[in-house]
């Protein structure tokens, strides 16, 4: 089954404070601010600021009163991913057969309008409180009605696309996740990954991608599994009080000049465990890139059957330890860098110890 899903069309963080969390991702990150709703527009109940990055899409907002149901959201959660929003061809479409996969409609189709023209949009409920929205744009030239154009460049760091959005759900879901995802929009499983591919002394867990047909859309599902000690998604879940996004995988043609920039602007990086380097080019083997400015920039490095990838992983981007960035360039490479989970989650279990919850 196909869905006709074309792209992600924007991610709605809801947040604490939107202009504050527009200022940082438009600095420490290099968004433009493109656009605004609030008040001053006419929408007295939220406030939002959409930023991009090549063909990145942030909507950020906030709930201006206390009886909004997304003040309740922050409460329980903190800042993170409410929706992941799908540019399609037939919003209503596209939703029905959603519904009649199994999927728990959010807003039924309706049309979003105001003087500049329309969208036809609906929406789904998923994995704990994330929604999926369907726009179907027919020649809509602005972002969203209701949006005026408020136009800041930013420090441009490079990001061109959103290459992944990762979910964490609870032990025992991942495999009915999976199955939502191909009975209601039509995404095929990709590739599996078990606790003995992810799994260091102390925790491990499970995940499987699902992504549409021309991989345009990836969505790993991760679940914890059996360990000593309780799993980084175990944590996630515990912060956020359920199933939410784990992490937004934003794509770069030049990681090294990326992750320079990043740097540059304040953006703090998970560490990389000493002595990866001295074993991953045995792994690795030969790349274009300079090995050593790779090392000082502390960039993980894997390979598949089909090239290699470059990859860095943020810390968590608000006090809750639940929503981070990673920043990722593929030469070729189809795979989510299988080769460095271990590294990767040793690091976060340190992380993890300096937080009381490993």
């Amino acid at each position: 089954m196909s869905q006709g899903l074309k792209r992600i069309h924007h991610l709605e963080l809801v947040v604490g404070n939107a202009k504050q969390a527009a200022y940082f991702y438009h600095r420490a990150f290099g968004f433009d601010h493109i656009a605004y709703s609030g008040p001053e527009t006419g929408n007295s109940k939220r406030v939002s600021y959409v930023l991009r990055q090549g063909d990145i899409w942030f909507m950020i907002t906030t709930p201006l009163r206390h009886d909004d149901p997304l003040t309740s959201w922050l409460s329980l959660h903190g800042d993170g991913v409410r929706d992941i929003s799908f540019e399609v061809d037939d919003a209503a479409a596209v939703h029905a057969e959603a519904v009649a996969g199994g999927a728990r409609s959010h807003d039924a189709p309706f049309t979003w309008s105001d003087d500049t023209g329309a969208v036809q949009k609906a929406s789904i409920n998923a994995y704990g409180e994330v929604l999926h929205s369907f726009i179907q744009r027919d020649g809509f030239g602005g972002f969203l009605p209701g949006f005026e154009i408020r136009e800041i460049k930013g420090r441009n760091t490079g990001l061109t696309c959103v290459d992944h959005v990762v979910g964490n759900v609870e032990d025992r879901q991942m495999d009915r996740w999976v199955r939502f995802y191909g009975d209601t929009l039509g995404l095929e499983r990709f590739v599996s990954y078990d606790d003995k591919d992810i799994s260091t002394e102390y925790t491990a867990l499970r995940s499987t991608v699902v992504a549409s047909p021309d991989r345009v859309i990836k969505f790993p599902i991760n679940e914890p599994a059996d360990g000593l000690k309780p799993s980084q998604i175990q944590e996630y879940i515990d912060a956020n009080l359920t199933a939410g996004v784990q992490h937004i995988a934003l794509k770069t043609d030049d990681i090294l000049a990326s992750i320079a920039a990043l740097r540059e602007n304040g953006v703090e990086f998970l560490p990389v465990p000493e002595g990866y380097y001295d074993t991953v080019w045995d792994r690795v083997g030969d790349i274009a890139e300079d090995r050593e400015r790779i090392k000082d920039l502390r960039i993980l490095v894997d390979k598949d059957e089909k090239g290699y990838l470059l990859q860095l992983f943020t810390r968590p981007l608000q006090d809750r330890p639940t929503l981070f960035i990673e920043i990722i360039q593929r030469a070729g490479c189809e795979s989510f860098g299988k080769g460095n989970f271990k590294a990767l989650f040793e690091t976060i279990e340190q992380e993890q110890a300096k937080r009381g919850n490993l």
